[in-house]
């Protein structure tokens, strides 16, 4: 028996990285699966986003399992949007249970004029548009009057500053105060309302081109390597970034009835990012691990 037997999961940005792996991992606990993903390029992101074959091979991979998935092209910054495809979603596998909330992109950006444009796109995405699927959703978990969970996707980035990363931390600290308010306002509807708050994992959002240069700026011709060398220095265990899996076995926790008195948390899964010696943040941290490469002292 798993432990998502006869319920009914939704996760955003579902198409490939931590959504495709919280699919899978909810799905071979017994879930049936909805997943939404805007499967296009956002103008100003320096990575690719997932496209339509990514959000097709999620729905291949959760059917090899055993279980139905859902898939729809859906931009999370659209409430409309949202709430057709939800409630189009649950009339045909017949109610939610579960909504793990985890699209985001990451933008660097300095404090120039030209930032101003990164700021808005990155608030609209990784802040507001949680609030547009939670709105979307709720109705559906209320109306079986049996409880849910809603996971909301953070960062290490919710409790400490990332360098160059204005936009991206106030909107990852910005859903600690929505969690919190969520789980205050849905207690009495049994309605569980947490973060997951992950250090750098391996996806694109991370692991890309640009962030290769930023990582290793002194080299010609980074490679992996000199990233993992760098980002390993932001965590305390020794470790450059985590994997999606490694986040899914949380996200599975949270939406069980393991965690049914859990509510209103911060989870981090971060390798003790966040729990940097004094006086060592995150930042310094990989510039020391760079400077002692360059030394030649690793």
């Amino acid at each position: 028996m798993g432990k998502m037997d006869g319920k009914v999961a939704l996760i955003t940005g579902g198409a490939r990285g931590q959504g495709r792996a919280h699919a899978i991992r909810l799905a071979e606990e017994g879930a049936d699966i909805i997943i939404t993903d805007i499967a296009e390029q956002i103008d100003g992101v320096h990575y690719p986003l997932a496209d339509d074959a990514d959000l097709a091979e999620t729905t291949k991979l959760v059917e090899e399992v055993g279980r139905r998935c859902l898939s729809f092209k859906a931009d999370a910054r659209d409430a409309k949007r949202m709430q057709e495809v939800t409630d189009q979603a649950v009339a045909e596998l017949g109610r939610l249970d579960t909504v793990v909330i985890n699209h985001g992109i990451g933008l660097p950006h300095g404090t120039d004029r030209d930032s101003v444009d990164i700021w808005d796109t990155v608030i609209a995405t990784n802040l507001s548009a949680v609030w547009r699927t939670v709105v979307a959703t709720i109705p559906h978990l209320k109306a079986h009057g049996d409880g849910g969970s809603i996971i909301v996707t953070g960062s290490a980035a919710s409790l400490v500053a990332i360098f160059n990363n204005a936009a991206y931390t106030a909107a990852k600290h910005g859903l600690i105060g929505l969690v919190k308010c969520l789980a205050a306002d849905l207690a009495q509807d049994w309605i569980r309302v947490n973060a997951i708050l992950p250090t750098n994992v391996n996806t694109k959002l991370f692991v890309n081109d640009y962030n290769l240069k930023r990582f290793a700026p002194a080299k010609a011709n980074p490679t992996i390597d000199d990233m993992k060398f760098a980002a390993q220095s932001l965590n305390l265990q020794p470790i450059p970034w985590i994997e999606p899996e490694d986040v899914a076995h949380s996200v599975l926790f949270l939406a069980s009835d393991e965690a049914k008195y859990i509510t209103g948390i911060a989870l981090p899964v971060d390798a003790g990012m966040t729990t940097q010696p004094p006086g060592i943040t995150p930042h310094m941290g990989a510039r020391i691990g760079e400077l002692e490469y360059l030394l030649g002292q690793k």
